[in-house]
């Protein structure tokens, strides 16, 4: 069983209700501000993030949840209570990237130096079917790290092509999500779009050059 504090949103029953009924209705507006001719853009990763650090502000307070972490934890994305957290979103089963660059050197660093050391806290996005937000504690990723070894935990692209970074390997987050030790939390969430009119992504931007105030 994980010690960490995040398991706090998956215990708290009116929290979970809203976080069922919010969250597809919340990611769905990412979608849509982030929408050109038709296709989401990839700054919708950045507002998903923003969505779930926002969440945890809600649960926790603003005190308790640091954005500013330094540069040295790149797979880190909020200290909880001084903990590290690694907030992520797939869709589907997806790669879960836990480094972004473009820099083999660092790509072969990265590899050869990691191991699991933050909690994840995943959502996993599946529209018109179920999916979930997730809570994969640290010790559940080093048992799988350990189990499956560095080269089969990691999904490292191939020389020649653009390396966008390093992912987790489907399967071994396959075999994180079908985790039946009692370490894995799991919110279930039915990810259905909500009826609403579609956003027009300038006219926020445009009200405030209309207005008088800075």
């Amino acid at each position: 069983m994980t010690s960490s504090r995040l398991v706090e949103l998956f215990e708290d029953a009116g929290l979970v209700e809203k976080i069922q009924r919010k969250l597809p209705y919340l990611f769905h507006l990412a979608e849509q501000e982030s929408a050109r001719g038709g296709r989401v853009g990839m700054e919708v990763g950045s507002k998903r993030e923003q969505i779930l650090v926002a969440l945890l502000i809600y649960k926790f307070g603003e005190e308790n949840v640091n954005t500013s972490v330094p540069i040295t934890m790149p797979e880190v994305d909020v200290l909880l209570y001084d903990e590290p957290v690694s907030i992520k979103t797939i869709t589907g089963l997806g790669g879960v990237k836990v480094v972004w660059t473009v820099d083999w050197e660092k790509v072969e660093e990265f590899r050869r130096s990691y191991e699991p050391r933050s909690d994840i806290l995943l959502a996993q996005i599946r529209w018109g079917s179920d999916g979930g937000l997730f809570l994969i504690p640290r010790e559940l990723q080093r048992a799988v790290f350990h189990d499956l070894g560095r080269d089969r935990y990691l999904h490292i692209p191939k020389r020649g092509t653009n390396p966008r970074g390093v992912e987790i390997a489907r399967k071994a987050l396959r075999r994180m999500l079908s985790d039946e030790t009692g370490r894995l939390r799991k919110i279930d969430i039915r990810w259905e779009r909500p009826n609403v009119a579609p956003i027009e992504p300038y006219r926020r931007w445009l009200d405030y050059w209309r207005s008088d105030s800075a």
